[in-house]
């Protein structure tokens, strides 16, 4: 398998041209517009939080490689989606471990790493129910848990990690429904998974800074 070799992974591409997914490729904006906005209110509040930083840019370099991805469309543009968003969801949950739950860096990085171990096999036993969206259930599972203990902590923040939880879940779904749904709605729903799922980038950065700024 050759990183040139060409993929129709989605419900709206219906060939190799670069704009064969338009919706998809266009929502990627999302993305830029959340990091754009959360590097505002991270300059106002918070401007030596480098972690929210790193954060921020690794959120715009998603919207970037999710782009390639769904203009390309080859093997080399998916790793170019999928590597910046498995960064975010391993690096925010680290730093979350640390700020939300106290706890000391070596226990969130054993944390971490366990995470990053199971989640092959929570995927595949996930996989024949929510399909290529396998991946990302173990994502959601870590907003919840982490969301309900930091809930003890601070009641208004961690409510809002919970409720960004429900709003992944309905994005998840989403872009599970892209195939099913794929001949009764032509241009398919993985576009509405882009705009939901930025917000709930942004939910988390916002998070972040409100904890941090007080």
């Amino acid at each position: 398998m050759a990183l040139s070799d060409q993929l129709n992974n989605y419900c709206e591409r219906t060939g190799p041209d670069f704009w064969s997914e338009p919706l998809n490729a266009v929502t990627n904006a999302a993305f830029l517009i959340a990091a754009f906005v959360a590097y505002l209110i991270w300059h106002r509040k918070t401007p030596d939080d480098l972690s929210v930083l790193l954060l921020i840019v690794i959120v715009f370099v998603t919207g970037a490689g999710s782009f390639l991805f769904h203009t390309f469309a080859t093997r080399w543009a998916m790793l170019a989606d999928i590597i910046p968003i498995t960064l975010f969801i391993h690096i925010y949950l680290f730093v979350a471990l640390k700020r939300f739950l106290e706890m000391p860096w070596w226990a969130a990085l054993v944390i971490v790493a366990g995470f990053f171990g199971v989640t092959p096999f929570v995927a595949q036993a996930v996989a024949p129910i929510v399909g290529s969206s396998a991946g990302y259930v173990t994502a959601l599972l870590a907003i919840f848990v982490v969301g309900r203990l930091f809930y003890r902590k601070d009641r208004h923040l961690g409510a809002q990690v919970l409720l960004t939880g429900l709003v992944f879940a309905v994005s998840l779904t989403l872009r599970t429904l892209d195939e099913p749904l794929c001949t009764q709605l032509t241009f398919g729903t993985h576009f509405l998974w882009h705009i939901l799922n930025a917000i709930v980038l942004f939910r988390l950065l916002r998070v972040l800074i409100s904890q941090r700024a007080g």
